[in-house]
């Protein structure tokens, strides 16, 4: 089974299903625990084989998430899995040190300020895109129709855009939000258009004004060789 295993902590319940209600209303596989651990089953189990078959985490990060024992060892066993982690911050929080050294590498997503609406409906476009669904709906990102396996296929073919500057432009991208930035890019290069446009479409999904800023100056700095 493909789903996103979204771990939260008990006084977050009501942010974590209204983000499950969004996502299932996609169309994209969840795994939330109660409602998804089977009767009397062995609930520490039925985690574990969750998490081992996910495609994602979900973390709904706040101060409560933060000091639970029980979504620290989620996400200990994530990356023990080498699942990539998407925490979505509900509460303007740092993660404790026993969180901070399973995350400090991880792109974080802000749900602030109120209402998290707006926020869940762009972490879904995110997790769409994370996911191929924008591609092949029903296929696995591997096994994505993309029309050969480099950036360099992948590009239109009126975009000038070779496969140097996409690598480029990845490892730019990735600097700020992590591996799912190689998504993005075959998606930028799918739509088409010259370096600065792909950068000028990218650099929203980045969080932080002065990040975009520095992300874009690379970029510009990428196109002109320097």
């Amino acid at each position: 089974m493909t789903h996103i295993f979204v771990s939260y902590s008990q006084p977050d319940r009501e942010a974590a299903f209204v983000l499950v209600q969004r996502l299932e209303a996609r169309g994209i596989g969840v795994w939330i625990a109660p409602r998804d651990v089977s009767p009397a089953a062995d609930w520490a189990a039925e985690i574990i084989d969750a998490i081992s078959s996910a495609r994602l985490m979900v973390l709904v990060f706040s101060g409560s998430s933060n000091d639970s024992g029980q979504v620290r060892r989620e996400v200990e066993r994530a990356v023990h899995k080498q699942l990539p982690i998407l925490p979505f911050r509900i509460e303007d929080v740092l993660p404790s040190k026993s969180l901070e050294y399973f995350l400090s590498a991880q792109h974080w997503m802000d749900a602030f300020p109120p209402p998290i609406e707006p926020h869940i409906d762009r972490l879904c476009d995110y997790l769409d895109t994370a996911l191929g669904r924008s591609v092949a709906r029903d296929l696995p990102v591997e096994q994505r129709p993309l029309r050969g396996t480099g950036p360099a296929d992948i590009a239109h073919p009126a975009a000038g855009v070779d496969a140097a500057h996409l690598r480029l432009l990845e490892v730019e991208l990735a600097r700020r939000i992590g591996p799912l930035a190689g998504h993005l890019i075959r998606r930028a290069a799918q739509e088409g258009g010259d370096l600065d446009a792909m950068a000028q479409r990218l650099a929203p999904e980045i969080d932080g004004e002065s990040e975009r800023r520095l992300f874009l100056a690379a970029c510009w700095r990428i196109g002109k060789g320097t």
